[in-house]
């Protein structure tokens, strides 16, 4: 049995990455961050909402699953970046 990542793989993993990036974004923010930034938090989201559903006991199978797990751990990300920028922008004024 072959356990090697393939390119197809890494490539399905960033389109879905930035997929789910871009929907939290647009949901928090109201607008995207830009390719690279939507791709960041998407997967940062994916790894945050794995993280969450294994600690809650969840387990997620099928596209659709997993790709609402990263879009409410890139929201939750995103929430929380935002309260620490936001203070920051007070505290600097």
């Amino acid at each position: 049995m072959d356990n090697s990542i393939h390119f197809h793989d890494w490539f399905w993993f960033l389109v879905t990455g930035g997929l789910a990036g871009w929907v939290a974004s647009v949901l928090v923010s109201g607008a995207g961050l830009g390719l690279v930034g939507d791709i960041a938090i998407g997967v940062l989201g994916a790894f945050f909402g794995a993280l969450l559903a294994n600690l809650m006991g969840f387990t997620a199978y099928g596209f659709w699953e997993v790709f609402g797990m990263s879009v409410l751990g890139a929201v939750i990300l995103l929430s929380v970046l935002r309260v620490f920028s936001q203070r920051k922008r007070v505290t600097d004024r």
